[in-house]
């Protein structure tokens, strides 16, 4: 059943009109990845005190769409690895984040939810109870707490647990297939086999934490929210949320820009980076 998720996802991902750009163009995202966790996983439970205790576990999600007797038993987390005509575009980028990539934001992010939905049914059709945690009326923000802004489910923390990355400089998931993605879960009653972790840290992909080397993604940053330190969210949120979507979103026609200058132009951007020190 894991093998049929996988193809279902990477499926949809290559069929979709969803997934291209107006007048099927270009796709917005290339082959996913897919990985599973376990609903028990103690790592969920963790993440109350990492993240903080409002973050909802798989069990505390599923009880609140379908009552106290389901049971969840997997999550189900994809990674959407940006298409690499837009990753090109942005790494010509030292201040907005260009066209392309904005539109992927927008446009890309719209059918990562249809994708969400469209697993969710696909999953019910086989007799399971799913749920997409993006789309569940418990998700929310949370703009004040111990690690600065957070929401209820993270879907990076979620990658993580199915062994689909670890995290960077900058707290983004640098995956097989880089840092410049999108990201998707849903939990469902259907038991699968857990994916390994196989990363030996939970930032053991990052060039940074590894070998103390790199460190480009300070450099990308147009407001100094990245430092040796780690990443100033509420400065990066006030820019990426704030000031570009005011200077760029009209005339690219998008609410949402993102910026993924940080995402682009540096060793992460497409893989796990090799040693720069040649061990």
């Amino acid at each position: 059943m894991e093998q049929a998720i996988r193809a279902e996802i990477e499926r949809y991902v290559q069929k979709s009109p969803d997934n291209r750009r107006p007048g099927g163009g270009e796709p917005y995202f290339e082959v996913p990845l897919v990985g599973f966790a376990a609903a028990d996983d103690q790592i969920f439970a963790r993440y109350k005190e990492i993240i903080g205790p409002f973050h909802l576990t798989p069990q505390e999600l599923m009880e609140s769409d379908f009552g106290n007797e389901a049971r969840a038993a997997t999550v189900i987390s994809w990674v959407l690895p940006i298409g690499r005509t837009t990753r090109e575009s942005n790494r010509k980028q030292e201040t907005w984040p260009s066209r392309e990539w904005a539109e992927t934001r927008t446009f890309g992010e719209v059918f990562n939810v249809t994708l969400r939905r469209h697993m969710v049914g696909w999953l019910a059709e086989k007799g399971h109870l799913a749920l997409a945690p993006q789309l569940s009326a418990k998700w929310r923000e949370m703009g004040d707490t111990p690690v600065g802004i957070a929401s209820t489910w993270s879907e990076r923390h979620a990658a993580y647990a199915a062994g689909l990355g670890t995290f960077s400089l900058s707290d983004a998931l640098i995956t097989q297939r880089g840092i410049a993605h999108r990201l998707g879960s849903v939990i469902t009653d259907l038991a699968l086999f857990p994916s390994l972790r196989p990363a030996v840290d939970h930032r053991s992909n990052c060039l940074f934490f590894r070998e103390g080397s790199c460190g480009m993604c300070i450099d990308r940053c147009p407001v100094g929210a990245i430092s040796q330190e780690g990443h100033d969210k509420a400065k990066c949120r006030s820019y990426v949320y704030g000031t570009v979507p005011q200077a760029v979103g009209d005339m690219y026609g998008v609410a949402a820009t993102g910026c993924g200058l940080c995402q682009t132009k540096v060793p992460c951007e497409a893989m796990i980076p090799p040693s720069e020190k040649g061990e």
